[in-house]
């Protein structure tokens, strides 16, 4: 999971897309890299860190030009925390290329091998970026000839990447003396959205992961990109548009709308805060259904910041009072988004202060956006605990996350999950919850279905176990999952789930954690 932006203005671009970048910083806190181009020059300032970290004001004196790209990021499975893998990533011919990527490629291992022996390109890095902008630019050069460059070429070379690449996919790219070039893998798995401005120069385009970096600026939303489609903004301002894939369908990341997407993004038509309140409502509507009837809930309460919508909706629905029960320190990372579950565990309590007045003698519905590891669900019920509840129900928007995603977001193994393999009763026992509830695949399908009836189908594979793209097998995941279980990795997980079991000897469950 990355942000993006790419802006073609009539000014200055750094200021514009530092500020978008912000806008973004949810999407990624690893690393930031803006790039601009003044004429046929290209400038470039990254290195790992938050955006306000990243950029000085020297920094932003070197980045002159009307038009650039910038990224903020998260290493995902395969990637390391490195400035090397940083982005944005260049490459000098044909051309001059510069690209960012939101998403990860199934297949960058094939691809950089394939680079190698056939396209004669040298990758550097382990980055499936660096892959994917080589990969790009191998076609651009078939498409183009080596000559005049246009926008039939640079959708042709598009086309090429589509059927080259598997994966998700939304880039922003520049192309050095043409302009701006933004596409979406032919699911459209990773948001990609455009957004414009009318200026007494002309009109200014800007691409972006979400509305929020559009609007947030002073653009105007114009629409989503298609699956498969590409668009490109010449450094004149002409916009072009082309569908570049043979059998596109829009597939979009259904866990963007549970978890990653600020609350006030629109994404392909869905307001993101909307779909949460209906998670809400689907997800009352199973505790009804599954709760003992003798349990009485005193109130409901959101894990800050993701589940208040849901949350909020829960205790509408159930006649029941709403408290803000945990109180978010905002400078401290997200903790679904950290490597390390050591780190995850510490973080927790940093990140959240449980107020004791509104906990005391209650039965509490504690509402959580959902359940990854586990490892901070178990700290906060623990939270609730020694806060004074009394009882505390742990109630999750999104179903259980049973399969590794391999798609951007980083819980590639099964080991990690903390559902995979196991009932919903023996997670509430590792959790250390009375009882726990979970939404409903279906349910939580139609909760964004009913926001928007367009929508037929979704990437949901972390809960259902169907990855659309049709190259994920159980090969491939147990060689992710072999790849992982470094002695750092392993670290990581023994680490979980002694948080898991409180730090007791081990039970069989603590076992089976240990060795999937």
């Amino acid at each position: 999971m990355c942000g993006i932006v790419g802006v073609v203005s009539q000014s200055p671009v750094n200021q514009l897309i530092y500020d978008s970048l912000l806008l973004l910083q949810h999407r990624g806190q690893d690393a930031a890299g803006i790039a601009t181009a003044d004429g046929s020059t290209f400038h470039m300032h990254k290195a790992n860190g938050m955006v306000r970290d990243v950029f000085r004001t020297r920094n932003m004196r070197s980045l002159p030009g009307t038009s650039g790209i910038g990224q903020v990021r998260y290493p995902t499975a395969g990637s390391a925390s490195s400035e090397e893998e940083a982005q944005p990533f260049y490459v000098n011919a044909p051309f001059g290329i510069i690209l960012a990527h939101n998403g990860n490629l199934t297949n960058w291992p094939q691809l950089k091998e394939e680079m190698f022996r056939v396209d004669r390109r040298h990758i550097n890095t382990n980055s499936d970026t660096e892959v994917l902008l080589n990969v790009f630019a191998h076609e651009l050069q078939t498409a183009s000839s080596g000559l005049q460059l246009d926008p039939a070429a640079l959708f042709k070379a598009v086309s090429g990447v589509h059927r080259r690449v598997r994966g998700s996919y939304a880039i922003v790219s520049l192309i050095s003396g043409y302009g701006l070039l933004g596409f979406r893998d032919p699911f459209g798995i990773r948001p990609l959205c455009i957004g414009k401005l009318e200026t007494a120069s002309g009109t200014e385009w800007m691409l972006a992961s979400e509305s929020v970096a559009i609007e947030g600026i002073g653009f105007e939303f114009v629409r989503d990109v298609a699956p498969g489609e590409a668009v490109f903004i010449d450094f004149e301002g002409n916009f072009h548009a082309q569908q570049c894939a043979t059998n596109p369908s829009l597939n979009p990341c259904i866990f963007e709308l549970v978890y990653l997407a600020r609350p006030d993004s629109v994404l392909d038509g869905v307001p993101v805060y909307n779909a949460r309140l209906r998670m809400g409502d689907y997800l009352a509507e199973k505790i009804v259904r599954e709760l003992p009837k003798d349990v009485k809930i005193d109130v409901v309460m959101p894990i800050p910041d993701s589940s208040r919508p849901a949350a909020m909706q829960v205790a509408a629905k159930l006649g029941v009072e709403y408290r803000e029960g945990f109180f978010k320190n905002r400078y401290v990372g997200r903790t679904f988004i950290m490597p390390g579950q050591a780190v995850r565990k510490k973080s927790v309590r940093q990140k959240l202060n449980a107020m004791g007045i509104e906990f005391k003698g209650k039965n509490v519905l504690i509402v959580d956006d959902s359940i990854v590891r586990g490892t901070t669900s178990h700290e906060i019920v623990q939270m609730a605990r020694d806060a004074g509840a009394n009882k505390v129900i742990f109630a999750s928007a999104a179903p259980p996350v049973k399969y590794p995603n391999v798609y951007g977001i980083d819980m590639p193994t099964r080991s990690e999950l903390v559902a995979h393999g196991r009932s919903d009763e023996e997670v509430a026992r590792l959790i250390g919850a009375d009882f726990l509830v979970y939404q409903d695949v279906d349910a939580l399908k139609s909760a964004v279905r009913d926001i928007n009836p367009a929508l037929k189908e979704f990437e949901a594979s972390c809960f259902d176990g169907n990855y659309i793209t049709g190259d994920v097998t159980t090969e491939y995941l147990d060689r992710i999952e072999s790849a992982r279980l470094a002695p750092s990795a392993q670290s990581d997980r023994d680490a979980a789930s002694e948080a898991l079991e409180g730090g007791t000897a081990r039970s069989q469950l603590h076992l089976q954690l240990s060795v999937e």
